[in-house]
């Protein structure tokens, strides 16, 4: 009798589930006064409890179930952030320079892996982090991609640690050493910073013009996702249709967490949801995001952090650099 109990505790999800919840209760309180963000506090908090302490089976099924069930939940309800109308905002010059430092970026990081012989799954991770929109385009892209959790959660922190550096590095450089105006270094700012919330807070510090010009600039590079993935499922499937074997397999479809991705960004796009109920959507999306990121740390060894941390970090900087030097370029070319 007693054996079917602790075999009813192994198999009840709950436990593990709890635990990412409570981590990601403190990450997002936390960030009230870290100026990193909740989702980054997640997966660093789950880190560090995962590492100082030894989990037992009983947290398997719920940690597991965080990443399969609640990560694609969080990322197919992240589509109501998304209003396709921003572009009309944008001019030609705007969506030119956005378009094509996301194909630099995702070039270079696959460049780069081959320069430094690592992953180029885990390095393409990194520049999709870097080139779109941080922690939300990683979550959307990994399971496409195939990468290892533990990279997803090095990916999230690694990006996430550059744009914060940014937002109190980028306004300097632009304004002082390359004497942009408000208009361009909201430019640069909105087109390589890699969180919505950095973007902001980078062009506003300048002043309100770059402020507004950081932000349009940022949505548009959001809604660059859309098309990345459907391209990421084009190349991906096409590579698994081939097993090591050589024999055909089942392609795989489009996920439906990006199907319900795509379809709910037609609710603020076309005005189908009411602005309270896509406010409360979006909320939701954050809150299970932060609890799958946790789910994500508690599975990351500090062996894993000194094994591929450092050169993660060194590639996703130089990226980051990348994406700086070209778009400031871009903006001086066509002063």
């Amino acid at each position: 009798m007693p054996k079917q109990v602790a075999m009813s505790n192994i198999s009840n999800p709950f436990y593990g589930i709890a635990l990412c919840t409570i981590i990601g209760i403190a990450a997002l309180f936390s960030s009230e006064y870290i100026p990193v963000g909740s989702v980054t506090l997640a997966i660093i908090f789950g880190m560090v409890v995962g590492n100082i302490t030894k989990l037992g089976e009983a947290f398997a099924k719920g940690i597991h179930f965080t990443e399969k069930q609640i990560l694609p939940l969080a990322i197919a309800l992240m589509g109501v952030n998304l209003n396709f109308m921003v572009l009309k905002e944008l001019g030609y010059k705007s969506i030119l320079i956005i378009m094509v430092a996301i194909i630099i970026t995702l070039l270079s990081s696959l460049l780069l892996a081959k320069v430094f012989n690592f992953d180029k799954k885990f390095a393409l991770l990194l520049g999709i982090g870097n080139g779109i929109c941080g922690s939300a385009a990683i979550a959307a892209t990994e399971q496409i991609i195939g990468v290892q959790k533990k990279d997803v959660g090095l990916s999230v922190a690694i990006v996430n640690f550059l744009g914060t550096l940014g937002i109190f590095l980028l306004p300097t450089f632009s304004t002082v050493l390359l004497n942009f105006n408000n208009i361009d270094s909201g430019v640069l700012i909105g087109n390589t910073l890699q969180a919505i919330g950095q973007a902001v807070a980078a062009g506003y510090s300048i002043d309100e013009v770059a402020g507004q010009t950081a932000t349009i600039i940022k949505m548009g590079r959001i809604l660059m996702l859309t098309p990345v993935v459907f391209m990421l499922i084009l190349v991906f499937s096409r590579k698994n249709r081939v097993s090591r074997a050589g024999r055909k397999t089942k392609q795989q479809g489009i996920p439906l967490f990006i199907i319900g991705f795509i379809l709910l960004s037609l609710g603020p796009t076309f005005g189908l949801l009411p602005k309270g109920v896509i406010a409360i959507i979006s909320q939701i999306s954050h809150y299970a995001l932060i609890v799958a990121m946790a789910g994500i740390g508690l599975k990351i060894t500090f062996d894993n952090i000194l094994r591929d941390g450092k050169a993660a970090l060194l590639i996703g900087s130089i990226i980051f650099l990348i994406q700086i030097m070209f778009s400031s370029s871009m903006l001086l070319l066509l002063e």
